[in-house]
């Protein structure tokens, strides 16, 4: 192998090696995201930093797939309740609840709860942020 045939295979391993970290590096440091199946549907909790507003996080959960009945969605952020409603799938099968919430000194914990109200199935995570 000469010498430019391995400055090239060098450049080329550093480049797909730094490729994945700064990708990794690129994602906000103050956003999570949980994303899952439970109970039949699929969940995706997402809590993010607003850019434009600072010391505002932007909150959202999305069920996917869920079933045809009625579901208590609940959202907290440090052990408060600030979402608390039965809802029911639209056609599509989605429920979305998407809400601003102060980011609070320290770290802040948000937490979703569903539970399906026919067959009694409770389903959450947990996002720290901060």
């Amino acid at each position: 192998m000469n010498i430019v045939t391995r400055t090239a295979a060098v450049v080329g391993t550093a480049a797909a090696l730094a490729l994945p970290v700064t990708l990794l590096s690129a994602t906000p440091a103050n956003a999570a995201e949980r994303v899952g199946n439970c109970g039949g549907a699929r969940f995706d909790f997402d809590v993010e930093r607003d850019d434009d507003r600072r010391g505002i996080y932007d909150v959202s959960f999305d069920l996917d797939r869920a079933a045809d009945v009625r579901y208590r969605v609940v959202l907290k952020q440090n052990g408060n309740t600030y979402y608390n409603q039965v809802r029911t799938p639209d056609r599509e099968g989605d429920i979305e609840v998407e809400r601003n919430r102060p980011n609070t000194a320290g770290q802040d914990r948000f937490l979703f709860r569903y539970k399906n109200l026919a067959s009694g199935v409770t389903c959450s995570r947990t996002i720290t942020v901060g």
